[in-house]
């Protein structure tokens, strides 16, 4: 099949929703798909997660920063892109448009517009607050329409959006992981000096968590001074995040270690050198890819108790869940880890056996599966091309 993978957030700047792109892509092309990727992709900084050349990216826009539930989006509000989308949609015949987050601006929208290939989107968000689909449910209710299948990526992302647009269904299809490179991964020779090493992934955001991780680490280094907390990940700490580690560092020099972004070769070597992976997101969350690839790499899980998170971790079955917004709650449950074990043994016995059916494997043969059901349906249907 030929396929167009369409994504509304810039391509130049990591994210999961993009990595999920990239890497479905990548396993579907091994399968003999023909894929592209369409989204905006703006000079920067940062490390693409897409090569820009390859003549299967097609860059639609430079993006402007968006605000909202403690995180940063970079989407495009290019109106003229108008013209470019349509002579696009009407050039390349594709065989199935998958649109992430279908009904976000302003992509997606000009895509679904001038489709007339059979369109499935994945819904990968989800908030505490409901409003965001509230707000603008009639503005998008004509594209909704337009989609001939609908994807969820958890439980929780079809609550979130399924209310708003009743009379749909969703099929809950996961995020996927490559389990064996997590799974197989060597420590990095520097991480493996003696300390005990809490880990951190994910952006600095504010729904991340991380003040409240901070917090619970400089409780616990009082006590344990071969503690150290490792944070990998894109961005930089904001105002409060920026006091504790001054704090923390001042009194107890070289015990954070403060990485940025790391390579995809050097992900799963970070997650085979913790003793504890800890994730203290305080909502938001719609799945929880870093918890899988922390239960892959065969490392006990923390995590806050939020919709999402539950959807892959079950507490004291595959790791142990914490109140949000709790350094107390978090300071325990990392000890009881530590101090136990036979529990650190069972969680990641559990957390190995829970991430093995995220393998991209299985998951892109669902979605093989669903695009072929969504073809059959449009074609009974008479709504096809």
């Amino acid at each position: 099949m030929k396929i167009a993978m369409v994504s509304p957030y810039d391509f130049a700047w990591p994210g999961g929703v993009n990595s999920h792109v990239v890497q479905l892509s990548a396993e579907l092309r091994s399968r003999g798909h023909d894929i592209f990727v369409i989204a905006p992709h703006s000079p920067s900084k940062s490390p693409a997660v897409v090569d820009q050349h390859d003549r299967q990216f097609i860059p639609m826009g430079r993006s402007v920063p968006l605000s909202a539930g403690g995180s940063t989006a970079r989407v495009t509000f290019d109106w003229w892109l108008y013209p470019k989308v349509r002579a696009l949609m009407g050039r390349e015949g594709f065989d199935i448009v998958h649109l992430h987050e279908p009904l976000a601006p302003l992509l997606p929208l000009m895509v679904l517009q001038h489709s007339r290939s059979v369109n499935v989107g994945t819904f990968h968000a989800y908030s505490d607050r409901r409003h965001l689909y509230r707000m603008c449910r009639r503005a998008v209710a004509r594209w909704q329409k337009r989609l001939h299948g609908r994807i969820a990526v958890s439980p929780a992302a079809r609550a979130f959006v399924s209310p708003h647009f009743p009379g749909y269904s969703y099929q809950v299809i996961p995020n996927g992981i490559d389990f064996e490179r997590f799974a197989s991964a060597e420590p990095l020779r520097d991480l493996k000096d003696g300390k005990i090493n809490i880990l951190f992934v994910g952006r600095k955001d504010e729904r991340k968590g991380l003040r409240y991780l901070l917090q619970a680490f400089s409780t616990l280094r009082r006590t344990r001074d071969n503690t150290r907390l490792i944070i990998v990940g894109p961005g930089e700490p904001d105002r409060e995040c920026a006091t504790l580690l001054s704090v923390i560092n001042a009194e107890y020099p070289d015990s954070v270690s403060v990485t940025g972004a790391v390579s995809d070769e050097d992900l799963p070597r970070y997650y085979a050198s913790a003793d504890v992976f800890c994730s203290p997101a305080t909502g938001g969350e719609s799945f929880g890819v870093v918890l899988v690839e922390a239960m892959a790499a065969g490392v006990p899980v923390v995590a806050s108790d939020i919709d999402g998170y539950r959807d892959v971790v079950f507490h004291e079955g595959n790791g142990l869940l914490v109140g949000p917004r709790d350094p107390t709650a978090i300071v325990n449950a990392v000890a009881r880890v530590l101090d136990n074990p036979d529990l650190s043994v069972r969680l990641t016995s559990a957390g190995r056996d829970a991430a093995a059916r995220f393998r991209w494997e299985q998951v892109a043969s669902r979605v093989e599966d669903y695009y072929q059901q969504c073809i059959e349906e449009a074609e009974r249907s008479g709504a096809a091309r």
